[in-house]
């Protein structure tokens, strides 16, 4: 890898500036140096070195030396990154924290009545969208689910039952618990890979030969993928549409309780 490749590579991954990033490479490749030698080693001009070098002992990056003329030592990369693992982690559980305070909130129930007593409702066209990404179509299959009040049907393939029961069996022990009507099947696939997924999910799975990923709730709302399933980028279509929904579940549902 070239100098410069280095320096962008760097700069992405540790999330420095330009100036960050070329002092940091100079101050490792010496391990220890003065001001006056990462300006010469870094090409970065020598009244611009000193403020970058404070930001990257704040940053936790290099450690200044005591004695004059002033020296830097750099640190460790993997002592770099299991800080910065460790710092974006509590970032994380604080931001999440405060997130779910945010609920409970005056300013939340607020907007919430914005969105519910707007001076144009919305309409069910306007709730039907394209939703891309696995994870975000996990998310509304979360929210689908767990807002069902009557009826829950899901067929997918046999991975991807494995890879949403972990959020998908609580959510079905809770709606057994409110007399809500679950079924769920799967594509046809290895014997071992169906034999399991009862137990993974905590419902019966029936088998059928609809080779699709959809999800429908109450009759009335539908969430389908519409790429293959080893096709990157998942694509799926989010439907507020009785009608459809009705559809589906008028061929489908027969067939499963049957099965």
């Amino acid at each position: 890898m070239n100098k410069q490749d280095l320096i962008k590579k760097i700069k992405y991954h540790f999330a420095l500036n330009i100036y960050e990033s070329k002092v940091w490479l100079a101050l490792l490749s010496r391990n220890i140096a003065s001001v006056g030698e990462v300006a010469e080693m870094s090409g970065v001009p020598r009244s611009r070195v000193y403020d970058v070098l404070e930001s990257l002992e704040k940053q936790g990056f290099a450690i200044a030396k005591l004695g004059k003329p002033v020296k830097y030592i750099a640190v460790k990369p993997t002592t770099v990154l299991e800080r910065l693992k460790n710092k974006m982690l509590k970032e994380a559980e604080t931001r999440v924290k405060n997130l779910g305070n945010v609920k409970t909130s005056r300013e939340f129930k607020e907007i919430e009545n914005l969105y519910t007593n707007g001076i144009q409702p919305i309409q069910p066209e306007d709730l039907s969208s394209a939703v891309k990404g696995r994870a975000n179509i996990y998310n509304h299959v979360k929210e689908l689910v767990g807002n069902a009040k009557k009826e829950v049907v899901l067929v997918s393939s046999p991975t991807e039952l494995k890879r949403k029961a972990h959020f998908l069996k609580p959510l079905f022990e809770k709606l057994r618990g409110n007399k809500v009507k679950i079924f769920v099947a799967s594509s046809i696939g290895e014997k071992g890979e169906t034999t399991a997924l009862p137990r993974l999910l905590g419902v019966p799975v029936r088998k059928t030969r609809a080779n699709g990923r959809f999800c429908i709730v109450d009759s009335e709302r539908s969430l389908v993928t519409i790429t293959p399933e080893n096709e990157e980028g998942d694509i799926a279509i989010l439907l507020n549409s009785p009608f459809f929904s009705k559809a589906i579940n008028s061929f489908l549902v027969p067939t499963l309780r049957t099965n």
